[in-house]
């Protein structure tokens, strides 16, 4: 019984933690719980978003894809957050892609819905702002630290932002798959993990990572981790588990 996951719950997504019982009552009836399978597409660059996607065990990479195929990740979202605001926001499309980069589930809703919601101008309107705020600190410092810092201090903050979305220390990906994501060559990735296995902060096997030391990383890492660690808490850690709250009284 011990190794069973937890029970499949909307609550494991902290946005939807935190409605408030009506709020999350008119959307819980159109939420639908989905695989996340490692490398599906959830939308694609220019492609109207029918759906948005409430991340719970898996963890999503936004990317924007150059003309010529390569590609840098802008940022992650998972447990904390949601995938696709233009839907919200006004755009309807975005020039970027949204790719499962660790397997797992999550929940689907009707783009019209949080529209609707989100028109409302109640709670969760504050709730969707304050994150996207949180997501444009993170695609921010991203672009910073992809130009300013040492490949090796780019592995470790993307490292420690995907250990803070999953319960493991064991993550499930390759060079290839962590290089595209930095849009760097996969010797770069290979060499700097080299380094932190030696250090010993981690163990590499063919497509498998274990974090041994997560405070080791967290030395090596820039200070971009934590502005972007920092600035998710300060927005959305006060609002957690509101309707959770609501039901128990």
């Amino acid at each position: 019984m011990g190794s069973m996951s937890p029970v499949f719950s909307p609550d494991q997504n902290h946005l939807l933690a935190a409605l408030p019982g009506a709020d999350f009552d008119r959307l819980a009836g159109a939420l639908n719980p989905v695989a996340m399978p490692l490398g599906e597409v959830l939308y694609e660059p220019g492609s109207a978003l029918a759906h948005v996607y409430f991340p719970t065990t898996a963890i999503v990479s936004l990317h924007y894809v150059m003309a010529t195929g390569a590609s840098a990740e802008t940022a992650g979202v998972g447990n904390e957050g949601v995938v696709g605001i233009s839907t919200f926001m006004g755009g309807n499309t975005t020039p970027s892609s949204a790719v499962v980069q660790t397997a797992g589930h999550g929940y689907r809703l009707p783009a019209r819905l949080i529209k609707e919601e989100f028109a409302r101008g109640g709670f969760m309107q504050g709730l969707l702002l304050r994150y996207t705020q949180a997501l444009l600190t993170q695609m921010s410092l991203t672009a910073a630290c992809n130009r300013h810092h040492s490949v090796e201090q780019q592995l470790c903050r993307w490292f420690l932002l995907t250990l803070d979305r999953t319960a493991s220390s064991e993550l499930v990906m390759t060079h290839e798959l962590v290089a595209s994501m930095l849009g760097v060559r996969r010797e770069s990735i290979t060499e700097a993990a080299g380094c932190l296995q030696e250090a010993g902060y981690i163990r590499y096997r063919r497509g498998h990572i274990s974090v041994l030391d997560r405070n080791g990383l967290e030395t090596k890492s820039c200070e971009c981790y934590g502005v972007v660690k920092g600035e998710i808490q300060r927005l959305l850690n006060d609002v957690q588990y509101k309707h959770g709250e609501a039901q128990a009284h």
